[in-house]
């Protein structure tokens, strides 16, 4: 049996043209020494179109096999690596390894961990100096004392230029020449380096279940140090303190609205948004009555979702005409396809109605 005959229809040789328009009578059927005049003459032309469909037939069962293989989901390349702990686990919901690439990978952690480090840093630099600071000058040429440099974002424009320019040579060398990235060490080792990158010379934990527990731990507190650091940024940019009173905020467009109906503890006036940044009362009002019509929505939508599982359902008909009964109406979404058309028409005019009968 040849390959052809195995072949989906579309893959059969092709019959006989006939041209359009011309009719065959048994008459005018062709004879054995027909077709054998015609296979002859045709054997090149059939043997391409063979060849062709077999290659077709063949590519087609190969993607089909290929698609019958497992796939291979990229995350699960990186599931057991450092800072995959309780209680997300592995996260990155903005999907930057579903490509599976080790090597961008390998950067992105190289970048977290220094991040991490620089930010615990940077949140202990707006600590300590409420408590205690260095003693003498920063500038003896300006006459500054580190005293009389303020804390937080205020002190960028008090230190000098020249001091701006030691902090990034020194940086500049520390990652160029004291400290650089080492491809063949992890991602944050570097020689030289004891904890948290501090370059101290300090000798790598003998432990390695204490040194797993060391760096989860760093990566963890870098990243709460990350999310503090913006905080103290957000806060110290309104109200001149990294813990300032919220009333030394004098300019929040807010304040509108501090004393509406709905602002109460813990999160007191909360607009993430910032929807009522105009201070437009029309507005406000209008998001508000919105806000209390979704509310009461939700609140009978939540109760239809669960009434119905504890006191059973409301007997007789729902629709006499199709014979549909409210126990034959299944809980939650599925409901949806069941209710006729007719059903919907009165739930939306019923809607309408409440509407536009009401003083809004």
């Amino acid at each position: 049996m040849s390959l052809s005959q195995n072949l989906p229809a579309a893959f059969v040789t092709p019959a006989i043209p006939v041209r359009s328009g011309v009719s065959v009578t048994k008459s005018q059927a062709p004879t054995s020494s027909t077709l054998t005049s015609y296979s002859s003459a045709s054997s090149t032309h059939t043997s391409k179109h063979e060849a062709v469909a077999i290659g077709c037939g063949l590519g087609i069962y190969a993607g089909m096999q290929l698609n019958r293989r497992p796939q291979v989901q990229p995350r699960k390349a990186f599931e057991n690596e450092l800072g995959v702990q309780a209680p997300v686990g592995f996260w990155d919901p903005a999907g930057y390894t579903v490509d599976g690439d080790q090597e961008l990978f390998t950067r992105r952690r190289e970048t977290e961990i220094k991040h991490g480090r620089v930010a615990m840093l940077a949140a202990l630099g707006y600590i300590v100096p409420e408590y205690t600071r260095f003693p003498g000058s920063l500038s003896p040429s300006q006459g500054l004392d580190f005293t009389s440099v303020p804390n937080g974002l205020a002190a960028l424009s008090q230190v000098p230029g020249s001091g701006w320019l030691q902090i990034f040579l020194f940086l500049g060398l520390m990652e160029t020449a004291w400290i650089p990235i080492d491809p063949s060490r992890a991602p944050g080792d570097r020689e030289r380096c004891g904890v948290l990158g501090v370059p101290n010379g300090a000798a790598a934990m003998k432990d390695d279940a204490l040194r797993q527990k060391k760096l989860s731990a760093e990566l963890a507190n870098g990243r709460l140090a990350m999310m503090a650091i913006i905080g103290m940024f957000f806060q110290d940019g309104l109200t001149g303190s990294a813990w300032g009173d919220w009333a030394n905020y004098t300019a929040s467009p807010f304040r509108a609205f501090e004393n509406e109906l709905g602002v109460q503890a813990p999160v007191g006036f909360w607009d993430p948004l910032g929807y009522t940044a105009d201070g437009n009362l029309e507005n406000f009002a209008r998001r508000r009555q919105t806000e209390l019509k979704h509310g009461r929505i939700a609140m009978l939508a939540t109760m239809g979702y669960i009434t119905p599982e504890i006191t059973g359902k409301f007997s007789g008909f729902l629709s006499p005409s199709k014979g549909l009964r409210f126990e034959d109406i299944p809980n939650g979404l599925a409901a949806v396809s069941k209710v006729p058309a007719s059903g919907w028409a009165q739930v939306i005019a019923y809607c309408a109605y409440c509407e536009v009968s009401q003083d809004q």
